[in-house]
């Protein structure tokens, strides 16, 4: 029977102080203090650590989002699947990705190793599974013993076929990657790494993971923008509003429905004033 996989997840590094580097990015653009004046002020212990946290996360309510872009992470991630992967690297700002290449990799293991879905088991189908990987696994290695190059061999391989990564991802893609990974709409094995990211995280700053939720948490949107189905559905459904909730209540207390933009409101917006 071929190998089975066990996922990795690992911080490997972080950038220095990233409490102090958010508060000093966001507060260059509020404040007419230099950069340098505030770093001072930081470094000299004049604005205390919650303080830091504080602001931080008010600003991050409001959405300005690109001072996030200076925080970095740096994961290596081993162990996962090719289907995941496909989805991994369609996140695309703010993160670089290094693979493990099936081009110049050789496997050359007995019995490739591979990823299996629970759902395989509960339906009784693991023994086929596992048989199919072998056969695919015995003729990827006679493709390799006949001289077929690594680069076309691995045309038999599967979706299941493991694969590793380094990272590097800044802490506002990071926020969308769980905005939207966590969710439990998002495909298991994907929402498993990310919440073992966020776990990594926590572990060294747990402040800076305090905002690493699905998109309904309290930290991020506060409600579930998914339809009503999938809300109720859903095992947090019962701690986090659904948007149709708010639509009604908005309705309830007399609020106008929103209505489309025309050519009026857009020019009402164009040279509308600051007062």
């Amino acid at each position: 029977m071929s190998n089975h996989t066990s996922m990795q997840v690992k911080l490997i590094d972080f950038a220095a102080a990233p409490l102090e580097k958010l508060y000093a990015a966001f507060r260059t653009c509020y404040s007419s203090e230099t950069p340098i004046e505030i770093w001072e002020k930081i470094e000299a212990r004049k604005i205390s650590h919650e303080k830091i946290r504080e602001f931080i996360g008010e600003r991050l309510k409001t959405g300005h989002s690109s001072p996030l872009e200076q925080v970095v992470f740096w994961f290596a991630i081993a162990n996962v699947s090719r289907s995941l992967s496909h989805q991994f690297v369609r996140h695309r700002v703010g993160i670089s990705f290094e693979q493990q290449s099936q081009r110049y990799v050789k496997f050359k293991q007995d019995r490739l190793a591979f990823v299996m879905p629970e759902s395989w088991r509960r339906a009784g189908l693991e023994d086929d599974f596992a048989a199919l990987l072998d056969r695919t696994s015995e003729l990827y290695a006679r493709a390799l013993k006949a001289g077929i190059p690594a680069e076309d061999a691995r045309f038999v391989l599967p979706n299941a076929a493991p694969t590793n990564f380094h990272v590097m991802v800044n802490f506002a893609e990071l926020l969308h990657i769980c905005d939207v990974r966590l969710c439990v709409r998002a495909q298991w094995e994907i929402r498993r790494m990310v919440a073992m990211m966020r776990a990594e995280v926590k572990r060294v700053l747990p402040e800076v993971a305090l905002f690493l939720q699905p998109k309904c948490g309290e930290n991020r949107m506060g409600y579930c923008d998914e339809s009503l189905e999938d809300w109720q559905k859903c095992p947090i459904g019962r701690v986090r509003p659904h948007k149709a909730a708010l639509f009604e209540l908005h309705d309830r207390y007399g609020s106008r429905k929103a209505q489309a933009l025309g050519d009026a409101e857009y020019r009402a917006v164009e040279e509308k004033e600051l007062l």
